[in-house]
């Protein structure tokens, strides 16, 4: 190849949403190393709305660019339901150094998180940079194997679960699952998120890719439920819900073990999406789940007068 057709390959652009070729973006996404459903146009369209992103050569490299805007100044920020993006697939150093150089230039206020791919070391030292814990489990061997690396204290909480006559609906109603949602509110969650996260099931379930399991209590109520997004090799445990019943009769617990036992063999890892927070990446690591790596980039060049708005 010559030196232009290489100057081309790694030539960089920022495109306005109206720009983007959504064939090719898809195209790069599904086939990339450690895609993510998240960067999908169609998923970004639900979570972003009117997102940019920087492209680099004929879409060999991408980065979706999810802005907002306060005080007529634009900035990066991290979508509902939406854990990891950056640059798909991970790109040389000197061209992953073109992308985070034309972010600080293009904004200045980034607050991000890369995908488990992306390597920190072309990140400027101008960057925040922190580490992330996704959690996974790997489905593929039997059930009995996976179930003996449970902890103890999880296997005692499925028994707990088993003991109070719970019961599975392999899949609940959409309508259904959003109304639990809305009753049983996650932190940091409100009725517009349930918007974005009805409209991100609804087109999950007609490509085929989602379904939601509920666990139901002896009188019959829902106590417990999960929204299981399948991309590529991954399902993703997307977004739980639990009532205090639920909690009570460790109903989670219950479904996920289901869950595991319905999956076991398959060549697949369950995503959990996390936590940092210490309770809940204790309750994933009770399944046998490991930590997956990933990057929190923060930047702030925000005038002085309205730097503390954004700390």
């Amino acid at each position: 190849m010559d030196s232009d057709g290489q100057m081309s390959e790694k030539r960089i652009v920022y495109l306005k949403h109206g720009e983007i070729d959504y064939s090719k973006w898809d195209a790069c996404i599904e086939s990339a190393p450690g895609t993510r459903i998240y960067a999908a146009t169609w998923y970004l369209d639900r979570v972003a709305g009117n997102w940019d992103a920087i492209v680099c050569g004929d879409y060999k490299y991408v980065m979706p660019l999810t802005i907002r805007q306060k005080f007529g100044i634009k900035y990066l920020y991290q979508p509902v339901f939406s854990q990891q993006l950056g640059i798909f697939p991970q790109p040389p150093q000197d061209v992953a150094v073109l992308f985070y150089q034309a972010l600080t230039e293009k904004f200045r206020y980034i607050d991000i998180q890369l995908n488990s791919g992306n390597s920190p070391n072309s990140i400027p030292p101008v960057c925040d940079i922190r580490v992330r814990d996704n959690y996974l489990l790997r489905m593929d061997t039997d059930y009995k194997i996976i179930s003996e690396n449970y902890s103890v204290n999880t296997k005692r909480n499925i028994e707990k679960a088993y003991s109070n006559y719970l019961f599975l609906s392999p899949n609940i109603s959409l309508d259904e699952y959003i109304r639990f949602n809305r009753e049983n509110l996650q932190p940091g969650l409100d009725n517009n998120d349930l918007k974005i996260l009805k409209s991100i099931i609804a087109y999950s379930q007609h490509k085929g890719s989602g379904e939601i399991p509920g666990i139901y209590t002896r009188d019959n109520n829902l106590c417990a439920t999960v929204f299981f997004c399948n991309w590529r090799d991954r399902i993703i445990y997307l977004n739980a819900a639990s009532s205090d019943e639920g909690k009570q009769y460790r109903a989670m617990f219950l479904l996920l073990d289901q869950f595991i036992k319905k999956n076991a063999g398959k060549k697949i890892l369950l995503d959990f999406e996390g936590s940092m927070i210490p309770g809940v990446a204790r309750f994933y690591k009770g399944f046998g789940a490991f930590p997956e790596h990933y990057y929190h980039l923060r930047y702030n060049n925000l005038p002085q007068p309205v730097k503390w708005l954004k700390r």
